[in-house]
């Protein structure tokens, strides 16, 4: 698999694991701004004296919140993870190159890692 179609399959992987937590982000403080808004209704006078339209601002303001958030949180965690895993293929192919005497330059890595793709293939038709 090319580089590019792996960083394209990682975008898509981002992409749909920001919209579903976005949704859930969504629809918990959602729930939480309608909550929210129906106890100030019943316990606060001035509350209860808003319009509809205030009332329903505040708690599209919670659902934008939890949102933007949400996906932002999957996004950085997702992030995180792929930068860990790079950075353990690097560190491996550094010690490995340093192994047969050569230094982990970029170029090096990415020879050696399109050596143990085409390994993996090999011993995957064996």
């Amino acid at each position: 698999m090319s580089r590019r179609s792996q960083q394209k399959e990682a975008a898509e992987e981002a992409y749909q694991l920001q919209t579903r937590a976005g949704i859930e982000g969504a629809a918990r403080t959602t729930a939480i701004g309608l909550g929210l808004a129906v106890i100030g209704h019943h316990l606060w006078p001035a509350f209860r004296r808003q319009t509809v339209a205030i009332k329903g601002f505040l708690v599209s303001g919670f659902t934008i919140f939890g949102l933007v958030f949400g996906a932002e949180r999957a996004l950085v965690e997702f992030e995180n993870k792929k930068r860990r895993e790079e950075n353990a293929l690097r560190q491996e192919a550094r010690i490995a190159l340093a192994r047969r005497g050569l230094i982990g330059t970029e170029t090096e890595i990415a020879q050696w890692r399109t050596e143990q793709a085409s390994e993996r293939t090999n011993k995957t038709e064996s």
